[in-house]
This record gives structure tokens, sequence and C-alpha cells, in this order.
């Protein structure tokens, strides 16, 4: 792990300037010491009989001092930790501030679909005067019916920061039937808040009156929760002080947010996390294997340019794994589009190239290198990613 790298690194300067520092202080009381003993002589000279000549007494101090206070003394470990820091500066360079173009390859990348995800990012965050620009710019006219989408989720989720729960109960009575279908309960967590909010800083009556009106309906469907609601009424205007203070949580408001979001970008056909993040969060994960692929092959730099498939796995978190990948067990290669997968008759599954070779690419009959069964090209069916 490059962290490590660098712990030790820097431990290993820690050592070397404690050790510069001991024979500083070292240093510096053997001076301290030798001044006080002359002066200690100097003194003595008015409360003795024996005479001591100052100028001696100075001149052998200097001496001493030419000694002890040579620079020689302090060269070394201070040489030391001089090369230390040097080294560590560098790797600090190298780990922290690595020259990614190294691990650049010349990939056609097809710019409506850049355009298509940067202006996603950008409305996801709300900035649509930015992504006006950019359409205008980039010439991507239909991008523009993604901007009456992004603003009424925008607007609901402006409205939820200031607790105002209306906009997202008027999109949830919309699209009822679709979230029914999906098995979604966002109608009784948004119902449920309300029904918080006016019990913790309204009147019981009110409360119960809203509960009449929204909550009942849904009774037949979550019946324990609604009761649960139905006992906290006993503690109106003190909730955070009884039995039900967890209703009260303030985090409540915020996964409801993100649960709203998740379920307005299923709704739309969009991706719920930013495309954009994940690129870049998957890139800086991937980038330390990418360079010291690069590196590797730096004498080979066409061939590195060329190939198609990396020569070395990058392993990324779970987080990025949006698809299943098939690797087949006979050629052991990753399944594409020009060589997917296949089911045999016995369950086993093989890649198209793997079931060619065995069958020598016409439609005579195989084993499968798994089980003694046969099989046909013709009963393989392809499967899909």
């Amino acid at each position: 792990m490059e962290l490590n790298a660098i712990q030790d690194s820097f431990e290993r300067v820690a050592k070397k300037q404690k050790l510069s520092y001991s024979k500083s202080q070292e240093l510096i009381h053997q001076v301290g010491h030798e001044i006080k003993q002359a002066l200690a002589s100097i003194q003595s000279d008015n409360d003795s009989a024996i005479s001591v000549d100052p100028k001696t007494v100075l001149t052998e101090l200097k001496a001493k001092l030419q000694i002890v206070g040579s620079h020689n003394h302090l060269e070394g470990p201070q040489r030391d930790l001089n090369m230390s820091l040097s080294k560590h500066q560098k790797l600090l360079e190298k780990m922290l501030y690595p020259d990614i173009s190294n691990a650049y390859r010349n990939v056609d990348f097809d710019p409506h679909i850049v355009n298509q995800i940067i202006i996603s990012h950008f409305y996801r965050e709300g900035l649509f005067d930015i992504v006006d620009c950019l359409i205008q710019e980039a010439s991507e006219p239909e991008a523009i019916s993604l901007r009456l989408q992004f603003q009424e989720i925008h607007q609901i989720l402006k409205a939820l920061k200031s607790r105002n729960l209306e906009p997202a109960v008027n999109w949830v009575s919309t699209n009822k039937e679709r979230l029914k279908e999906s098995g979604s309960n966002l109608e009784l967590k948004l119902h449920k808040l309300h029904f918080v909010d006016i019990l913790q800083n309204r009147s019981r009556a009110d409360a119960l009156k809203y509960a009449r009106t929204y909550l009942a309906p849904l009774a037949s469907y979550y019946m324990k929760e609604i009761q649960k609601l139905m006992g906290s009424l006993l503690w109106a205007g003190k909730l955070d002080k009884s039995p039900y203070a967890n209703l009260v949580d303030p985090t409540h408001w915020e996964k409801l947010a993100e649960e709203l979001m998740q379920t307005y970008c299923n709704f739309s056909g969009q991706s719920f996390r930013d495309p954009l993040n994940v690129a870049v969060a998957a890139g800086v994960e991937g980038l330390p294997t990418l360079l010291k692929l690069a590196n590797v092959m730096a004498a080979k730099k066409q061939e590195w340019q060329a190939m198609k498939q990396l020569p070395v796995p990058v392993e990324l978190g779970k987080e990025f794994q949006f698809h299943s990948v098939f690797v087949c067990p006979v050629s052991r290669e990753q399944g594409s589009e020009e060589n997917p997968p296949m089911l045999l008759p016995c369950g086993h599954v093989l890649c198209k190239q793997s079931i060619n070779k065995l069958s020598k690419g016409n439609s005579r009959g195989f084993k499968c290198p798994y089980c003694p069964q046969d099989a046909s090209v013709a009963q393989c069916q392809q499967l899909h990613f």
C-alpha cells in the first residue's frame, strides 16, 4: 500500500530528527557546562588565596569550546536528516502527485455521450444556467428535456429542507399507482413525517385530524406502523422525551430526501448515482494500478496504446460493480459482446469461442469439459449480461 510506504518513510525521518535534536541538545549542555566552570574559576579568584588569571581561564575555555562545539559533531546527524527529508519529499511527490498523463491512452470517445453525462451532472447539481450555456455551445438541444424533470425534483428537495412536505406529497399522489406497483412505502413515510411534525409543533387534535384524513386509508397496508403513531398521540409536544423519541430524529428527513431522489430517478429512467461522479471515483481508485502498468509498459508505448484489454485486473469496490462479469473457465477470457457467455444443456456456461473450438467450428456434438454430458452448438443458449 502506498500509504504504508509514506508512513515508513515519515517514521525514518522522525527517527533521524530525534537523533539530530538529541545531539544538538547534548552539545548545548556541554558548552554551557564549560562556560559555567570557567565563570566559577574566575569568581573563585576573589574568594581564595590562590590567584587565577582570567585571561588564562578564557584562553582555556576558548580551546575547549573549539573542541566541544566543533560543527563536526553535528555534521553527521544533520547530513543524515537532510538526506532522509529529501527522500521523503521525493516519495511524497511520487505517491501523491503522480504524472497521471502516463496512464493516458488514445481512446475514441463519443462526444455526444460525454456531453450528455456532463449535462446530467450539472442538472443533478441544480446548475441550470450552466447547462443552458453548455447545451447551446455543444449543440445538444435534445438535452433540454431533462431540465423539467430535474427542476421538479430540485423544487421538491428544496421544500423538504425547509420542512415543507406539500410538493413531495403532491408528487407522491400523482404517482401513487406506480409507487404501489414498485412496492414503495414512500407515501407512508411522507405522511408519517408530516404527522409527527404536526404532533410536535401543533395540537393533538390537529395531528389526529391529519391521521384520519391521510393515514387511515393506508391502515390496511401498514397497520403496525400506524398503531405506533397513534400511541405517540399521548406525548404531544414532548415526543423527544418519550418512548417515541426516535420519531423526531432529524435523519429521517435526510433519508426521505435520498429515497425520494432515488425513486424519482427510477421513474424518470435516470440512474440514481451521478454517472460523472461514478466514473471519476472509479478512475481515482484504479489509477495506481494503471500508473504501475504504464511504467512497466513504458518501453512498449505502441503496444500500450493498442491494447484493447488490460493484461492485469483493476480491482474496484463493490459500489462500482453494476453488471455481472463472466470469465470463461476454459479460455480464462472475459465475456464480451463478440464472445458472449453460452449456456450448455447441462447447465454449465462457456464462452462462444470456447464452444466453437470444442465443436471444431461446425454443428458436430461435443462433450462438456466439466461433465460427461453431450451437447451441440444448436442446443447452447446465449446469455445476456
